[in-house]
């Protein structure tokens, strides 16, 4: 989906000194856009709540909760930037005031009166796309149309949307840039169901199950914490990964190592040519004694022999533990 090309500047961007100099501070502070889009995939996951609900689709929030999503990523941003609440709009950037509009659809923004011939900074998020886009607007009265929303006593309710042959007053900072993966989301039906449904009936533990079952299927891939505390659905929800237990115990008789984000598993998914798992970031993977057949491939030295990467043909080996993670205690913690 192409919404506009980023690689031009709008023609109106520099008769408006006011909207470059926006523009100049949040290139300034975050050139690639990287903590924007860390606070968007953040407040999606506040919203979806997965420790408490189990939920991982936007589209099972409640009308309400959607509609919260424009505040809480316009506090967000305010918390992660430091910036300054405006006195009319909701930021002062270089002293100049600006108001922050979220949609989940592009050109979605609804502007409000106020902001009429103000700037916006107007943002974008899909977590089915997997994208996100942000950028500034100039909320000139004449080029908007009214929303034609009704509100229950019949009135108009008086807000603004962008015409569609006008979208190119947009001016994007970072555009259809990849929002991070909700993993439980994209997973293909069967997967999802057999990890949804692990020790379903069962009083004891289902989210333990759950996280298992996600180890077991879900493997050479990062898995964030996120994922975790929606399955586990409990407050020590990392206890349901760690060695005393939790699936890096349980799933060692299936041949399975979990890599978390300390140095010395880092350096195991390394050697055996895997992503490496990042801060909060977890990671499960087969293994199996290195045989003459695994020539060539990554290995790994662990418990005083070589280990790589089980095949679909390779059969079940007790996988090995993990370098300490700490001094004085045994591996695979």
């Amino acid at each position: 989906m192409t919404l506009f090309d980023p690689s031009a500047l709008s023609s109106t961007v520099h008769d408006d000194p006011e909207l470059m100099l926006v523009r100049q501070y949040w290139l300034s502070v975050d050139p690639r856009g990287e903590r924007f889009g860390r606070v968007l995939r953040d407040t999606i996951d506040q919203l979806l709540d997965g420790e408490h609900t189990g939920r991982f689709d936007w589209n099972d929030l409640h009308k309400t909760e959607k509609t919260h999503a424009g505040t809480l990523v316009e506090i967000n941003l305010l918390r992660e930037f430091g910036l300054k609440s405006g006195v009319d709009m909701d930021y002062l950037i270089e002293g100049i005031e600006v108001d922050c509009k979220f949609s989940q659809t592009p050109y979605g923004w609804m502007i409000p009166p106020e902001a009429l011939d103000e700037i916006c900074l107007v943002v974008w998020a899909d977590d089915w796309e997997k994208k996100w886009s942000a950028g500034l607007l100039r909320a000139n009265r004449a080029k908007l149309t009214t929303s034609g929303n009704v509100t229950k006593k019949g009135n108009r309710d008086g807000k603004f949307r962008l015409t569609k042959k006008d979208r190119d007053l947009v001016h994007w900072l970072w555009f259809e840039q990849p929002l991070e993966e909700n993993l439980l989301l994209h997973l293909d039906r069967d997967t999802q169901a057999a990890i949804l449904t692990a020790g379903a009936g069962s009083k004891r533990s289902p989210g333990q199950a759950k996280v298992n079952e996600l180890f077991r299927r879900v493997q050479k891939r990062r898995i964030s914490r996120t994922v975790i505390r929606t399955l586990a659905q409990q407050k020590d929800y990392m206890k349901r990964v760690r060695g005393d237990g939790g699936a890096r115990d349980r799933l060692r008789d299936e041949g399975i190592l979990i890599c978390g984000d300390y140095p010395s598993h880092k350096k195991v998914a390394e050697a055996l040519g895997l992503p490496i798992p990042q801060e909060g970031e977890s990671l499960g993977v087969r293994v199996v004694e290195a045989k003459p057949h695994h020539a060539g491939h990554p290995q790994i030295l662990l418990d005083g022999r070589c280990w790589v990467v089980a095949g679909h043909d390779d059969g079940r080996e007790r996988a090995p533990l993990l370098p300490s993670t700490k001094k004085g205690a045994s591996s695979g913690d």
